[in-house]
């Protein structure tokens, strides 16, 4: 997709990009970032609301809508397994970001959902939370590999970032869609 504005309504083409970690991190496992009251919390049985409100607030900018035409309970289901896990970063009291473990398959764990919200974006929190969640993926007893997707709706650098940090391509799928809101680079920092 090519970084220019796009009008909701608009059928545009994307690129996803699937990406595979198989050995663990180089890098060290971080520490809890800055000096500012922060928090990384395992929601268990977290209602469809609670998810919704995270997913929507990190990825209202890159087209992500899909589980708001889920069938009813997929959602609930998909939550309430045992084998998701989501996690939420708070700092200052509010949510920053959130990301979703997923380890239903065997020796794959698939870090299904990862971003921070706009507002927490540019403030060097991003290698943080990264290196955050790839590490709790690997704390997954029987993990061999990390499996995750990005697309070109996502952040421009989240392939890039994703990359720096031990992730390969594996797969790549061309796709379209019809927009639903404008997108726009500019909402990126």
């Amino acid at each position: 997709m090519d970084l220019r504005r796009h009008d909701m309504g608009e059928t545009v083409e994307y690129v996803i990009t699937f990406l595979e970690m198989t050995s663990p991190p180089a890098f060290a496992r971080p520490h809890l970032f800055g000096k500012s009251p922060s928090a990384l919390i395992h929601a268990t049985e977290p209602p469809d609301w609670y998810f919704l409100t995270l997913y929507d607030a990190v990825g209202r900018y890159h087209e992500w809508v899909d589980w708001h035409s889920a069938p009813d309970g997929e959602l609930a289901a998909y939550l309430n397994d045992p084998a998701v896990q989501l996690y939420t970063f708070l700092r200052n009291g509010w949510p920053h970001g959130f990301f979703v473990l997923d380890t239903r398959r065997d020796t794959v764990v698939g870090l299904d959902y990862f971003g921070l919200v706009p507002e927490a974006v540019g403030k060097g929190l991003g290698t943080w939370f990264l290196e955050t969640a790839i590490y709790a993926a690997w704390d997954v007893p029987g993990c061999e590999t990390v499996a995750l997707n990005t697309c070109t709706l996502d952040h421009p650098r989240a392939l890039a970032h994703y990359q720096k940090h031990g992730f390969h391509p594996v797969a790549q799928e061309t796709r379209s869609r019809v927009l639903t809101r404008d997108w726009d680079p500019a909402n990126f920092r």
